[in-house]
């Protein structure tokens, strides 16, 4: 009974598959639009560049509300903040049907925005103070595979959805999903300290892993939120992750567009197709997380070492994004594609392990806000130019081009730019 009783509990990653389903959830209801986005066009009649500000409008109110989702996480707990955010996104998905052209479709979007921006800001939190430090990337890479289930998901499913009810009954459905989630995760989730599922042999173990014991003692941020920015290294992971962002939402946006309208593919073939890029990522993002942790961990690295391996490695081979629209093979686009999204993927848990390891206590969400909004202005500027590029060219391979181009960037700036990854310090107020 007594080694029964010293055996810990495993809530944490409990926690951690509630924060995967969030994650799924959510990137399936804003991927809904692009699975729909042909039939949409069609009754609407929507040419490419109007399609590609209804796609990017999301990204407006998702990137204005990242910050203050963020603050609100620390503030009021998130439990409140996640259960506030999926509830949100989730009516909101839901009355996408009531959309009745060009205008109706942005301010809806618009809506939708505005509760998808709490998701990951909440997760960065609860992932600093339910797990170890030495857990962080693999935590972090498994609730953000979660965007490429969800987008993998989202094509098959949708596209069936449709062609038997309607793009109608697909908002429907997948924002039904999300009301099941919120009513779960009020009932499990809280704080590890006022969990009632969690033993005190895991509660030692999470917090003796901790170097920044956050959530605990004085609640108070020492920082305002915009003392943030006077910090090089905030501006560095936040310019990488704009341009990770920019191609990532290619596949999000346009990618089953360009698999119909730019390689003649039918809708069902279409879906399946697009699934092939989000599970390389899978397969990048977990590879990703295992290897920022285990050589922190295991191979004691450096914390800045073993995240900028990540983050370097993962943008350059994000790059194989510039050579999928020279080639007239579709089979060796699609590789090509694939290729970029698993390195874009496997940069992707270093960046979130970022805001545990660099906010000061108690700003974790705060920070995480910080640079997913500057990582979304990838996704605002993406679809619009890729829309307009098309308009204008009537090919994808210039908007390709581009999106290796920015890729290369990021790997420049995480590789240069961004200098040691430690705690940022508040300044020393002087007497």
């Amino acid at each position: 009974m007594k080694n029964q009783q010293q055996r810990k509990t495993n809530v944490r990653w409990k926690i951690g598959t509630l924060m995967w389903l969030a994650i799924t959830i959510n990137y399936l209801d804003r991927a809904n639009l692009s699975a729909a986005s042909t039939d949409i066009m069609r009754e609407f009649s929507l040419n490419s560049a109007q399609m590609g500000i209804v796609m990017s409008a999301f990204f407006w109110s998702y990137l204005v509300f990242q910050i203050p989702s963020g603050w609100l996480a620390d503030r009021v707990g998130h439990r409140i903040s996640m259960a506030l955010a999926v509830g949100w996104w989730s009516i909101a998905t839901a009355m996408t049907t009531l959309a009745r052209g060009f205008s109706s479709l942005i301010g809806l979007r618009l809506l939708l925005g505005i509760g998808e921006a709490g998701a990951m800001p909440s997760n960065s939190g609860i992932a600093t103070r339910w797990f170890p430090d030495k857990e962080r990337g693999k935590i972090s890479a498994f609730y953000d595979t979660g965007s490429k289930v969800g987008t993998a998901v989202a094509m098959p499913l949708i596209v069936w959805i449709i062609s038997h009810w309607g793009w109608q009954a697909s908002f429907i459905v997948s924002g039904s999903f999300g009301i099941i989630w919120v009513l779960l995760w009020i009932w499990y989730y809280n704080d590890p300290e006022k969990n009632k599922f969690v033993n005190q042999a895991e509660l030692s173990y999470i917090r003796n892993g901790q170097k920044k014991k956050e959530g605990l003692g004085n609640q108070k941020a020492p920082l305002k939120w915009y003392q943030l920015l006077k910090y090089r290294n905030v501006w560095a992971v936040c310019f990488g992750f704009m341009a990770l962002n920019y191609a990532i939402f290619f596949f999000i946006t346009w990618f089953p567009n360009y698999l119909v309208e730019s390689r003649g593919m039918e809708a069902m073939t279409m879906g399946f197709t697009a699934m092939i890029p989000p599970l390389a990522g899978i397969a990048g993002e977990l590879l990703g997380g295992w290897c920022t942790d285990y050589l922190y961990a295991v191979k004691h690295k450096s914390l800045t070492f073993s995240r900028k391996f990540n983050l370097v490695i993962g943008m350059l081979v994000g790059t194989a994004i510039l050579f999928a629209g020279l080639t007239r093979s579709l089979v060796l686009s699609v590789t090509l594609l694939s290729i970029s999204y698993a390195g874009l993927a496997f940069a992707a848990p270093a960046l979130w392990s970022i805001p545990g390891d660099m906010a000061p206590a108690n700003m974790s969400s705060t920070l995480g806000g910080i640079q997913n909004t500057a990582s979304n202005l990838g996704g605002v500027l993406s679809p619009m130019i890729t829309g307009f590029i098309v308009t204008l060219t009537h090919s994808y391979v210039s908007a390709l081009v581009l999106s290796g181009v920015i890729t290369f960037l990021g790997a420049l700036s995480f590789g240069l730019w961004l200098g040691k990854i430690e705690p940022l310090k508040a300044p020393i107020k002087s007497a």
